[in-house]
Protein backbone atom coordinates (compact mmCIF):
# COMPACT_ATOMS: atom_id res chain seq x y z
CA UNK A 1 0.00 0.00 0.00
CA UNK A 2 1.20 3.50 -0.74
CA UNK A 3 2.09 5.76 2.17
CA UNK A 4 0.00 8.83 2.97
CA UNK A 5 -3.07 8.18 0.78
CA UNK A 6 -5.12 5.92 3.05
CA UNK A 7 -7.40 7.19 5.82
CA UNK A 8 -6.78 6.28 9.44
CA UNK A 9 -8.49 3.04 10.42
CA UNK A 10 -10.06 2.97 13.91
CA UNK A 11 -11.71 0.43 16.18
CA UNK A 12 -15.04 2.25 16.21
CA UNK A 13 -17.87 2.12 18.71
CA UNK A 14 -21.30 1.76 17.05
CA UNK A 15 -24.25 2.94 19.13
CA UNK A 16 -27.86 2.15 18.21
CA UNK A 17 -30.85 4.24 19.26
CA UNK A 18 -32.09 1.24 21.29
CA UNK A 19 -28.95 1.45 23.46
CA UNK A 20 -27.02 -1.49 21.98
CA UNK A 21 -23.35 -0.82 21.26
CA UNK A 22 -20.56 -2.87 19.69
CA UNK A 23 -17.14 -2.41 18.07
CA UNK A 24 -16.29 -2.53 14.38
CA UNK A 25 -13.43 -1.34 12.19
CA UNK A 26 -14.06 1.94 10.39
CA UNK A 27 -12.50 5.19 9.23
CA UNK A 28 -14.70 7.04 11.75
CA UNK A 29 -14.11 6.91 15.49
CA UNK A 30 -17.78 6.77 16.51
CA UNK A 31 -20.89 5.70 14.58
CA UNK A 32 -24.57 6.11 15.50
CA UNK A 33 -27.36 4.11 13.89
CA UNK A 34 -31.13 4.04 14.20
CA UNK A 35 -31.60 0.27 14.00
CA UNK A 36 -29.44 -2.78 14.72
CA UNK A 37 -29.79 -6.56 14.81
CA UNK A 38 -31.12 -6.40 18.40
CA UNK A 39 -34.10 -4.19 17.48
CA UNK A 40 -34.70 -4.88 13.76
CA UNK A 41 -38.05 -6.68 13.18
CA UNK A 42 -36.49 -9.27 10.83
CA UNK A 43 -34.01 -10.46 13.46
CA UNK A 44 -36.32 -10.20 16.48
CA UNK A 45 -39.09 -12.24 14.84
CA UNK A 46 -41.73 -9.54 15.22
CA UNK A 47 -42.22 -9.04 11.50
CA UNK A 48 -45.42 -10.12 9.83
CA UNK A 49 -44.48 -12.71 7.22
CA UNK A 50 -48.04 -13.73 6.31
CA UNK A 51 -49.26 -10.33 5.07
CA UNK A 52 -49.18 -11.30 1.38
CA UNK A 53 -52.43 -13.25 1.66
CA UNK A 54 -54.18 -10.24 3.14
CA UNK A 55 -52.97 -8.07 0.28
CA UNK A 56 -54.50 -10.39 -2.30
CA UNK A 57 -57.83 -10.39 -0.49
CA UNK A 58 -57.81 -6.60 -0.24
CA UNK A 59 -57.13 -6.37 -3.98
CA UNK A 60 -60.02 -8.71 -4.76
CA UNK A 61 -62.42 -6.77 -2.53
CA UNK A 62 -61.31 -3.47 -4.01
CA UNK A 63 -61.93 -4.53 -7.60
CA UNK A 64 -64.98 -6.72 -6.91
CA UNK A 65 -63.42 -10.02 -7.92
CA UNK A 66 -64.32 -13.29 -6.27
CA UNK A 67 -62.30 -16.48 -6.17
CA UNK A 68 -64.41 -18.12 -8.89
CA UNK A 69 -63.63 -15.42 -11.45
CA UNK A 70 -60.40 -15.65 -13.42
Amino acid sequence: MREGIHPTYYKSRVTCSCGESFEVGSTREELRTEICSKCHPFYTGSQRAARAGGRVERFRRKFGQTQGQG
